[in-house]
């Protein structure tokens, strides 16, 4: 346990109550605090008590009043309180095993930590889940859980995360699902794998489950060059995504007759695989797996035309400036400048789609785009007064891309202001429209 106070926020609940940096959180309502989640929990209510451990090994109880769910306005050594929990699969699939060596160290490191999942929506397996952690889940009522199901079929699950415990682990899904814990589940989808009658039994498995499993995502394995003594696995070409896509719009039909709701989505990802349009708005159903790439397009769209409609008709035209983005995104964005233009005739783009040199030209998405990779396919080139970039080429929005090279130094290389643009529709209208 790591609950020594690093920091009081000033004015907070905490500091009225005199809590002091260097003391160890040790109860609240005289329930043992060992993380972050016994931390939020049992700090909830509008009047707790306290117990802390001075430097000189005295023990002192500390009331606090505050509103109800307001936080006591603490920091501690380590955000979860506790250490994090890695990975102890070999999932055929993984990303991170295809990363090429000689990246920073953080960059190879797994998390499957379920207080992670609820915090942060990062996916769990749960195969390094107690009786004891499941237990807490269900008693605490911690919704929602992001998790990686890939297969209901415990063989298959366990060959496929390359863990014994894989098929075990399920009956944690079913016992929350019981509980009522809310749940978005994550199929990785690889061909030969989980697809065809596999991934309609999944599908069916999961959407018996609602509506405790709220939402179903499919998004396609990522195969990158790196794969040396990995296990063979076939991308998704355009007729496995067709496949693919078959096999989710039945279950959709299902979930629709029977719920009023599909519950299960495709990712954008195998959409362009598909090479067939985005579906509109309303096939998300309140886009509950953005970040796994569900409806994201769709999303940036419905803002951006809800942007353009409060703009005047013939705006003047901005600096000519470019787009740089994944192969996959590059004819969205040229289409979505298309929209732009009609209320601003004068506007005048590229969108330059980047190779994957990096990982590999399978890898197609903006998120995966490197630094350098940008550099030597834009340097020479005529970019206009700016160059604009999704947002999720840099690492948790700070200035640094997956291979290390900085925001500042790409703007040196071309000579051009990079701007890094939220995936929101609004506010790339916003960018785009600036006059330099």
């Amino acid at each position: 346990m790591s609950a020594v106070i690093t920091g009081v926020d000033p004015r907070s609940p905490a500091d009225k109550a005199g809590l002091r940096v260097g003391e160890t959180l040790l109860l609240i309502d005289n329930h043992p605090i060992h993380d972050v989640m016994d931390y939020k929990f049992y700090s909830y209510d509008p009047r707790i008590a306290l117990t802390v451990g001075e430097a000189d090994g005295q023990k002192r109880t500390v009331h606090v009043r505050k509103r109800e769910g307001e936080d006591l306005g603490l920091t501690f050594e380590t955000y979860l309180m506790d250490t994090q929990k890695g990975c102890a699969n070999r999932c055929v699939f993984c990303f991170i095993d295809q990363l090429p060596r000689g990246m920073r160290k953080s960059l190879y490191f797994k998390d499957d930590d379920a207080r992670l999942s609820f915090l942060l929506g990062n996916y769990i397996t749960m195969t390094n889940l107690s009786d004891e952690d499941a237990d807490r889940i269900i008693r605490m009522r911690i919704s929602p859980l992001n998790i990686s199901v890939h297969t209901t079929d415990p063989d298959l699950r366990t060959r496929m995360l390359g863990n014994p415990r894989g098929g075990d682990s399920l009956r944690h899904l079913y016992a929350f699902a019981r509980a009522g814990v809310k749940i978005h589940a994550q199929i990785v989808c690889c061909p030969g794998w989980n697809d065809g009658e596999q991934l309609a039994k999944t599908l069916s498995d999961l959407s018996d489950l609602y509506p405790s499993v709220e939402s179903v995502a499919v998004v396609p394995v990522g195969l990158t060059r790196h794969r040396e003594h990995l296990p063979h696995l076939e991308p998704v070409t355009e007729e496995k995504a067709r496949d693919i896509l078959r096999v989710i719009d039945g279950q959709r039909e299902k979930n629709q007759a029977q719920y009023g709701v599909s519950v299960v989505s495709a990712a954008d990802e195998i959409y362009l695989k598909a090479h067939l349009p985005i579906p509109a708005p309303d096939y998300y159903e309140g886009y509950l797996q953005l970040d796994n790439g569900v409806g994201l397009m769709a999303l940036f769209e419905e803002e951006l035309r809800g942007a353009l409609r409060m703009e005047d008709e013939n705006l003047p035209a901005p600096s000519p400036f470019t787009i740089a983005c994944g192969m996959a995104a590059a004819p969205f964005m040229e289409r979505m400048c298309g929209l732009i233009r009609e209320k601003c005739p004068g506007l005048t783009w590229q969108v330059i789609g980047i190779r994957n040199e990096f990982f590999g030209e399978t890898v197609d998405v903006s998120g995966l785009v490197t630094g350098g990779d940008l550099r030597r396919q834009l340097e020479g080139k005529d970019l206009g007064s700016r160059l604009l970039l999704p947002i999720v080429m840099l690492r948790d929005k700070q200035n640094v891309f997956l291979d290390d090279v900085t925001q500042p130094q790409l703007e040196e290389a071309l000579g051009v202001p990079v701007r890094a643009v939220d995936i929101d529709g609004g506010t790339f209208l916003d960018t785009v429209l600036e006059y330099i």
